[in-house]
């Protein structure tokens, strides 16, 4: 197993440092027009040759990315174009948000999709088509619609919960899940539905195994063959859907932070990609590929120890 963590730790840097490497070339070789877009367009030619100089970019590409490379693993990603402050303050100050978003979101949506597919993968009949049915609309459904038409019926028309805002859970942890129970509905749609369907989908393949036949002769009870035996090895499937969904929400996230007014990592993308802030959108690259390759990480060591024969496929 160490073996096993040890090899997706390695693959996760090197997929870290590829990634770094070609977002820092792409932004920076179409950054010509950084230094005037910091200054204004009444700047002199001679303003903005020194402020190109002061920041640097008339040196190597690849002695940039090295210098940039070391202090970023030190900890030190920079300060913004545009503004005095540091990089990682005005990420870490967000990060917060966004990652108790997305954890709420998939612990959420673990427990139904695994609670909807389990149960029609066992009961099957009209329990099975209304789960399928229920997957395929709410995959299909975009989740800022859903947040919208959610701000509408409960937060404007019914007035039950807050239709913006955003509470410190470490403030007060009954206004945080009031102030994100919005929002995490509004994200949990697509992943509830995409995972309730792989997981209906392995339980059946599972429940039609020779081994879970045995099971049956040998007069153990249903309730323990699907919950002690089958459940296991079909979870792998929903982990896997898990982590991708995941993954995907980081960008959803973006758009949902947006219409309930949360200070995320979307509010930072939106800011400073739009203004050309190479600095912090480096740090927001860079950030965002940890969080991938973290999750990864986890959905591998979680399924290699509910499938021993993943560990060595």
């Amino acid at each position: 197993m160490l073996t096993f963590i040890a090899k997706r730790i390695a693959l996760a840097l090197s997929q870290m440092l590829a990634i770094s490497a070609i977002a820092f070339s792409l932004l920076y070789l179409s950054s010509e027009g950084i230094a005037r877009a910091i200054l204004g367009d009444q700047a002199t030619e001679e303003q903005v040759a020194a402020k190109t100089a002061e920041l640097g970019l008339e040196r190597p590409l690849a002695v940039r990315y090295v210098e940039w490379l070391q202090g970023a693993l030190s900890g030190d990603f920079g300060h913004s174009y545009f503004t005095p402050q540091n990089v990682l303050d005005a990420l870490l100050t967000r990060l917060p948000v966004t990652l108790t978003l997305l954890v709420a979101v998939t612990v959420v949506s673990a427990i139904i999709a695994f609670s909807l597919g389990v149960a029609a993968a066992v009961h099957r009949g009209w329990l099975d088509r209304l789960v399928q049915l229920l997957s395929v609309i709410g995959y299909a459904v975009p989740g800022f619609l859903v947040g919208l038409f959610l701000v509408v019926v409960l937060a404007i028309n019914l007035e039950l919960l807050p239709a913006t805002g955003y509470v410190p859970i470490t403030t007060d942890p009954a206004g945080w899940a009031k102030s994100m129970l919005l929002p995490i509905a509004a994200i949990s749609v697509g992943a509830i539905a995409a995972t309730a369907q792989q997981v209906r989908g392995a339980m059946i393949d599972v429940l039609r195994a020779d081994y879970v036949r045995t099971l049956r002769s040998r007069g153990l009870s249903e309730t323990e063959i699907i919950f002690k035996h089958a459940l296991r090895n079909a979870s792998g499937t929903g982990v896997t859907v898990l982590g991708l969904q995941f993954v995907g929400l980081l960008g959803g996230a973006i758009i949902v932070e947006q219409i309930f007014a949360l200070p995320g990592l979307g509010t930072v993308a939106i800011q400073y990609t739009s203004r050309g802030d190479i600095p912090v959108v480096m740090g927001l690259i860079l950030v965002t590929a940890v969080i991938v390759a973290t999750v990864n990480l986890l959905v591998d060591i979680v399924v290699g120890v509910l499938n021993p024969k993943a560990r060595l496929a």
